[in-house]
C-alpha cells in the first residue's frame, strides 16, 4: 500500500462515514491523484481551472470534481459541463455568472455560498447581509441553473484553536440561519464545508458535513513552476 492510499484509510477510520472526504489535488500529479483513486477516494478538489483543465481528461471519469479556490468569471464557462459543485461562490456576480453559462447547456450546477469567517483580508465571501440583499433580487429569483447545497468558509490561518473554533462555529450558525429564513422546504441545502488538514478535526466538532485535505493525504505542496 502506497503513503497516499495508507493515509486516506487513515483518515477514512477518523472521519465520520456520514462527511465527504474531499481530497485536495491542486500541484498533484495525475500519478498521485491515481494513487488516490485506487485507494477509493472520488471526491478531489482543485484551486486553479487551468490545471483541473489539464489533469481531468488523463483521470477516470467517475471522480467527482470541486472548484475550492476563487474562480474568476472569464473561466467558469470551462468547468460548468463537468464540474460536480463550486464550492467557493463569493459574490452576487460569480453566480449569476455560473447560472448564465450553465443555462447554455442547460446544465444545473451545485454550488456553495462561501462566506468570509476569518479575520485575514484576503480571504473572500459572501457576508450574511450581502446574501440577505441577493436574496431579495429578481435575478436571483430567477436563476434555475444553480443549486445552492450549502455553506463554505476558511477560518483564520492561527495556531489560535478557541479562534479557529469560533469561526466555524460561526459558519454553523450561518448554515443554520440561512437553512432556516431562505431554504426550509429544500432537502439539498444541507453541507457545510469547513475544515482542511490542519483544523478538520475542530471543523468536524463544529458541524462539519465536507472536509477538503491535501497534505494529510498527498504530503506537502509541491511548488508551482
Amino acid at each position: 500500500m502506497s503513503d497516499i492510499a495508507a493515509n486516506i484509510t487513515l483518515l477514512k477510520h477518523q472521519i465520520p462515514s456520514s462527511v465527504k472526504l474531499v481530497a485536495v489535488s491542486k500541484t498533484k500529479t495525475v500519478s498521485d491523484i491515481l494513487k488516490a483513486y485506487n485507494a477509493g477516494q472520488r471526491y478531489f478538489g482543485e484551486n486553479r481551472v487551468q490545471e483541473l483543465l489539464n489533469k481531468k481528461d488523463l483521470l477516470p471519469r467517475d471522480i467527482e470534481w470541486h472548484l475550492i479556490g476563487h474562480l474568476q468569471s472569464n473561466k467558469i464557462k470551462f468547468i460548468v459541463p463537468f464540474i460536480k459543485m463550486i464550492q467557493s461562490v463569493d459574490s452576487y456576480k460569480l453566480l449569476a455568472t455560473i447560472n448564465s453559462e450553465a443555462s447554455k447547456i442547460s446544465r444545473v450546477v451545485d454550488c456553495l455560498l462561501q462566506i468570509h469567517i476569518a479575520t485575514e483580508e484576503t480571504k473572500f465571501g459572501f457576508s450574511m447581509n450581502e446574501f440577505s440583499e441577493m436574496s431579495e433580487s429578481q435575478e436571483y429569483m430567477d436563476m434555475k441553473f444553480v443549486k445552492i447545497c450549502g455553506v463554505m468558509g476558511m477560518a483564520t490561518f492561527t495556531s489560535n484553536t478557541d479562534q479557529v473554533r469560533k469561526e466555524f462555529s460561526y459558519l454553523a450558525d450561518c448554515f443554520n440561519s440561512l437553512k432556516n429564513r431562505y431554504f426550509p422546504e429544500k432537502s439539498h441545502f444541507k453541507e457545510i464545508s469547513m475544515g482542511m488538514s490542519g483544523d478538520y478535526e475542530i471543523a468536524l466538532k463544529e458541524g462539519s458535513t465536507i472536509v477538503r485535505i491535501g497534505s494529510l493525504i498527498f504530503g506537502e505542496r509541491n511548488k508551482i513552476q
